[in-house]
């Protein structure tokens, strides 16, 4: 349980009709107060393993370095360096396939 009624802090939600209607019902069948209710289902909710569980793009950027703002223009500019070889090279290969086929060719 989160807090005993001693501690506990009044608050107005907004829910649709229906779903309110559907609540008194619930809460009347059940013998209970709305109230009680609410805060069951809030409690639920926020302990579940669903609600607890980080959005997936958390931690998606992590490196593992704890250097990253400091020297992020260097590290920016050595990975855009490495693409630009990597797409030189690969451009070469492809030039030297092209050579050697018209070779074969002709």
């Amino acid at each position: 349980m989160y807090a005993s009624i001693h501690h506990m802090k009044r608050t107005t939600i907004f829910i649709p009709e229906t779903l309110e209607r559907d609540l008194q019902l619930y809460a009347r069948r059940a013998g209970r107060p709305v109230a009680s209710v609410v805060r069951e289902a809030v409690e639920q909710y926020l302990t579940s393993a669903e609600a607890a569980r980080l959005p997936s793009f958390v931690g998606v950027g992590a490196s593992g370095r704890a250097d990253i703002a400091d020297r992020h223009e260097e590290l920016l500019f050595r990975s855009l360096d490495r693409q630009g070889d990597r797409e030189r090279d690969a451009r070469a290969r492809h030039a030297q396939r092209s050579r050697a086929a018209r070779r074969r060719r002709g």
